[in-house]
């Protein structure tokens, strides 16, 4: 009952969601069970309110022991799913997770982590191809690495962690250059950029993308 807390919780005030709900905009949250919580309470700041506008998409989990059973896991469906948000065109920003890398890479099982990466690249085409059917841009990203690296140099076995190496950053849209260097911090400002919209004080990030004048 004596000991302090060392890492108080705190608000994270204006986040994407709110901010977006503010501007009347609708927008659409989608993953499976693995990785719900990840575009919804923890995108959200770690609160649970849903905003004004925000629909959300939860597609169950396949239900076996580890996903090295299952490599593609939900990602076909929850793509189905996606493109359909992305055509019906009712939606100014959509936020998608995949789990698979992530959940894979974990079981340390190299031709199952292949196989996942297999699907999750099918997938991400079916989601950039709608996006460009409806002009409609993308960012894909990641927070951390785990499936790029399988195997421990050191003492040749399997690699399950999560890995500290940068990750990629694809932007799919107008032309433009993108800039070195970048944080998680610096991807809510870069939504705002693609959207239009101007970037609310609490946000310390920049917007990772400059457009080229038309």
């Amino acid at each position: 009952a004596q000991a302090k807390v060392l890492f108080p919780p705190f608000e994270v005030p204006n986040t994407f969601g709110q901010y977006v709900s503010a501007q009347g905009l609708k927008q659409l949250r989608i993953a499976e069970t693995e990785k719900y919580p990840h575009v919804t309470f923890f995108f959200n700041g770690g609160e649970e309110q849903v905003f004004p506008g925000e629909d959300r998409i939860l597609v169950p989990s396949p239900k076996v022991a580890t996903y090295d059973l299952q490599p593609e896991m939900s990602a076909p469906e929850v793509t189905d799913k996606l493109v359909q948000a992305i055509l019906s065109k009712q939606y100014q920003a959509v936020i998608c997770n995949y789990a698979n890398c992530d959940m894979v890479g974990h079981t340390g099982i190299l031709s199952a982590a292949i196989k996942a990466v297999q699907t999750i690249d099918q997938c991400i085409g079916r989601v950039v191809a709608a996006a460009q059917q409806v002009g409609a841009e993308v960012i894909i990203t990641a927070d951390h690495g785990n499936v790029e690296l399988m195997l421990d140099q050191d003492n040749d076995q399997p690699h399950t962690q999560h890995t500290t190496h940068l990750v990629p950053l694809i932007y799919v849209g107008r032309p433009s250059k993108l800039r070195d260097g970048g944080a998680l911090s610096d991807i809510a400002p870069s939504l705002l950029k693609m959207m239009g919209l101007p970037q609310p004080k609490e946000m310390t990030g920049r917007a990772l993308m400059e457009f080229n004048a038309a």
